[in-house]
């Protein structure tokens, strides 16, 4: 474990989220979809979905939200692949392991990747707007 400990409060939750959507927000592959589809507000979304993690993490139910609308709604505009869940898993992964270590730490990773594979096969189902030839081109897994 080194000197990482595991995530044990809603500090350490913000210190992970505001770390992954630093990260995500830049990404080349998925960053778009923050930054140009959903006009992503980071100060207005950090404390919900900071909530988020703190209730999934901490059991804090501080969260009420419903959290697959905002994505069903995200994903007419610009429809969602299972690579971009792939990715978005990634980068999550890689943040919690370079802050943290420990029980809740591998937690926040195994329901991320639950959270995605659902996510992912729910918005398959949608209809979705046809993309125009200027729209962003299908994301590639290259590597491990």
């Amino acid at each position: 474990m080194g000197d990482r400990r595991d995530i044990e409060s809603r500090e350490d939750c913000e210190r992970l989220v505001r770390a992954f959507y630093g990260r995500a927000m830049t990404d080349p592959h998925i960053g778009y979809l923050f930054t140009d589809v959903a006009k992503l507000d980071l100060e207005a979304h950090v404390p919900v979905i900071t909530s988020f993690w703190e209730t999934i993490l901490l059991g804090a139910r501080s969260y009420a939200g419903g959290a697959f609308a905002p994505h069903a709604r995200l994903h007419l505009k610009s429809p969602m692949s299972p690579g971009h869940f792939d990715r978005w898993v990634v980068l999550w992964c890689a943040t919690v392991d370079e802050l943290f270590a420990g029980e809740r730490a591998e937690l926040a990773k195994a329901h991320a990747r639950r959270v995605a594979r659902a996510f992912s096969r729910r918005l398959q189902g949608l209809p979705v707007e046809q993309p125009t030839a200027s729209g962003p081109l299908p994301l590639t897994r290259h590597g491990a």
